[in-house]
């Protein structure tokens, strides 16, 4: 079997469909703020776009599940034993059942929400983040930063499902986040296990998670304002191996990517005017 698997040979049945991440992040018409007007608090369950954002988010998530299979699954395979020891793949080789029973509950969700599978697009940046080749890059932009994104959207999910009235969204979400805070959490004890003498290493693999942190930001997706639908969740990221100072990071990595958008939106609707 092939090491080191190129996303653009992952295996999908024709029900998907791939969207470019590039795509979702420099076309100003794709910015979370300014032109979709959706206004704040975007999953807030009485908002009109609540029920569509949530189903499109639910699928996002089952697609994420997936990556995050494959890509835990690929580091117990990729590496040999001098670049990840044995005790690191065991516990790769339990995320992925985690991973998997994530993919079974999410695709019963999609059902219950009324989606199906392959009505929203695929992006495969997660999987990308897990084709690095060096196991404490993956580490830390599939488990701290995406792993760590999967804690603030299940958290949110949670609120939305309680917002509004539906106990199997709001059990399911709950479950799953038990899951995400344990994958953080290695993700942070293997970081530090790995670079505990090479500083340089740990601050190139920290600069890789604040890059993929600053992507999946989306232009006020996800943040600490009123007007980011997916709140950082604090409480939960402690459990799983984060200070306060790499949440005051993460709140200020996402408040610079919403101004960024806002100025985005701002320049594509001034040359919708000239």
């Amino acid at each position: 079997m092939k090491k080191h698997l190129p996303e653009s040979e992952l295996a999908r049945d024709g029900r998907f469909r791939r969207n470019k991440i590039e795509d979702q992040i420099f076309d100003p018409r794709n910015a979370m703020l300014g032109t979709r007007n959706l206004g704040p608090a975007v999953m807030a369950a009485d908002r009109p776009a609540a029920a569509e954002r949530s189903r499109s988010l639910m699928h996002g998530i089952f697609v994420g599940e997936i990556q995050a299979l494959e890509g835990a699954g690929r580091t117990c395979f990729d590496f040999e034993q001098e670049e990840a020891p044995f005790a690191l793949k065991l516990d790769m080789a339990r995320q992925c059942w985690d991973e998997s029973r994530h993919c079974e509950i999410s695709v019963k969700l999609s059902d219950h929400m009324g989606t199906d599978i392959g009505e929203y697009g695929e992006s495969t940046f997660l999987y990308a983040a897990a084709c690095n080749t060096d196991p404490v890059m993956r580490l830390c932009g599939v488990n701290r930063a995406l792993e760590g994104l999967a804690i603030d959207v299940f958290s949110s999910m949670k609120t939305f499902g309680e917002q509004s009235g539906d106990p199997v969204l709001t059990f399911c979400e709950d479950w799953m986040l038990a899951d995400e805070v344990t994958h953080v959490k290695m993700g942070s004890d293997w970081l530090r296990k790995l670079t505990e003498d090479d500083p340089d290493r740990r601050e190139r693999a920290l600069d890789f998670q604040r890059t993929v942190d600053k992507v999946f930001s989306l232009g006020g997706f996800r943040g600490e304002q009123e007007e980011n639908p997916i709140q950082i969740t604090r409480k939960f990221r402690s459990l799983a191996g984060f200070s306060t100072e790499e949440c005051d990071e993460l709140a200020e990595v996402a408040r610079q990517a919403m101004e960024e958008s806002r100025a985005m939106v701002a320049m594509a609707q001034a040359a919708a005017a000239s």
